[in-house]
This record gives C-alpha cells, structure tokens and sequence, in this order.
C-alpha cells in the first residue's frame, strides 16, 4: 500500500476474507487504526446496519475515490 489509510476513508477489500464472510470489492469504512499497518474496517449495509466487523492489513485494502486525483 502506497498511500496511507486514515480513519473513514471508504476501503474495499482486495481479496475475499472467508472468516469474515466477507468477499473481495466488498466496502466498508476504517474506524480504527489500531496499529501503523492493521485497521478496524467497518461493513455495513443500505441502511446503515453494521453487518461484518474486521481487523485487516492496509494490503488488503484499497481507498475508493470520488474525485480525481491532482498528479503531483
């Protein structure tokens, strides 16, 4: 992962996470980071329930944009 995860950045899984019950592109929200390199990634559905919770690895991870991104 090149660029940092911050807390409530929008992720998507870049793997499935079978113990999670979770599969690769799903999206959640960082809620926690609880150590330089592992975050507290929050799953939820249309209506806001929380349905997964998971500790995950900033390469398992992707940050979605919405905007474009300026090239430096």
């Amino acid at each position: 992962m090149t660029a940092a995860l911050h807390v409530l950045d929008v992720v998507a899984l870049t793997a499935d996470f079978p113990q999670g019950g979770l599969a690769r592109g799903q999206v959640g929200t960082i809620v926690e980071a609880l150590s330089p390199n592992i975050y507290e990634v929050e799953f939820s559905d249309d209506n806001g329930r929380t349905y997964a919770r998971a500790a995950l690895r900033d390469s398992e991870l992707i940050v979605l944009r919405y905007e474009p991104v300026r090239a430096a």
